[in-house]
């Protein structure tokens, strides 16, 4: 098929870190280790969550969401940029650059869904202790969780066929290391304002809504801190939430920046580095924040190896 003298599109090609020849090997070499680490860390979070009987508390359970998702967000875009390091031929079909984007925007829009569902869930902990079991029961949980990956999966889709249904019959070169929604959009060989327009729609509701929820549950969680008489209980109060605040503050400083930042400050090498940082390194540091400051995870740990040894 051609439109003029352009053909359209088969594949795209990934310029990637092309630019950065001499440290191919290097980021060959960080990415994996970080993608391992990722990996390793969120499947031992999963494992040990579910094999741990003390650990099924709402709590608990929305992090097993949280972890099965960050390993499905770096297995989209990591393995192939990988490949890519090592290989002169850095592309994808159009078909796969369709499906890597709509899993992209899945695993995106659900975390950013779910990171506000866990906010919830600590406020009701805090602000209302007494009526918790009942708000946070089982059932309530799980449709919580249905919830945001109902909300990722139509956003997904929505915004997948809207851009894979454009013309493209111009250039196939891109900037950027995966399949990401603006770099493909300026592929596109027609008007795509209505494309932008929707891209700014999905950002405000389903990127700074939620997090503006998760600012007003942490606001109301802080007010009932300060209000408590005891320390002991303050400090045990936010140390509950620290971890919670330490992802939202890497995943949303990251994205936000990416994102909703003006276009005077946009560059494609920042675009690129901050890319890296939300696909690769968060997902790789959630793991150990999580068992790190955590006691209950740490102690099932322990608990799991020495049953592993036979210890008692």
């Amino acid at each position: 098929m051609r439109r003029g003298n352009q053909s359209c599109l088969t594949e795209i090609v990934f310029l990637g870190f092309s630019d950065f020849q001499s440290m191919q090997a290097l980021l060959f070499l960080l990415v994996l280790i970080f993608y391992l680490v990722a990996l390793i860390g969120n499947s031992l979070i999963l494992i040990i969550t579910v094999a741990e009987p003390t650990l099924h508390t709402p709590m608990y359970f929305f992090l097993r969401n949280l972890s099965f998702l960050e390993i499905g967000y770096t297995t989209t875009i990591i393995p192939k940029t990988l490949e890519h390091l090592l290989s002169e031929n850095q592309t994808i079909s159009f078909v796969g650059c369709g499906i890597q984007m709509y899993f992209f925007i899945l695993f995106g829009i659900t975390e950013c869904c779910l990171l506000s569902v866990m906010a919830f869930d600590r406020y009701v902990a805090i602000c209302k202790p007494l009526q918790y079991s009942c708000i946070m029961s089982p059932k309530e949980c799980a449709l919580l969780a249905a919830i945001s990956w109902a909300i990722g999966s139509l956003v997904a889709l929505g915004q997948s066929i809207s851009i894979f249904t454009l013309p493209y019959c111009g250039p196939n070169r891109i900037s950027h290391f995966f399949c990401d929604i603006l770099p493909v959009l300026r592929l596109a060989t027609t008007d795509t304002f209505k494309n932008e327009v929707a891209v700014a729609t999905v950002t405000v509701f389903f990127i700074l809504v939620p997090f503006l929820l998760i600012l007003l549950s942490y606001m109301l969680i802080i007010a009932t801190i300060l209000r408590m008489p005891s320390a002991k209980n303050r400090h045990k109060a936010f140390s509950t939430c620290s971890s919670h605040l330490i992802v939202v503050s890497l995943f949303y400083g990251t994205v936000t920046f990416t994102y909703i930042r003006p276009k005077s400050v946009y560059s494609l090498d920042s675009d690129r580095i901050l890319s890296l940082l939300y696909t690769v390194v968060t997902p790789s540091f959630n793991p150990i924040i999580y068992s790190l400051r955590n006691k209950e995870i740490k102690a099932a740990f322990k608990k799991s190896i020495a049953r592993k040894e036979g210890l008692p």
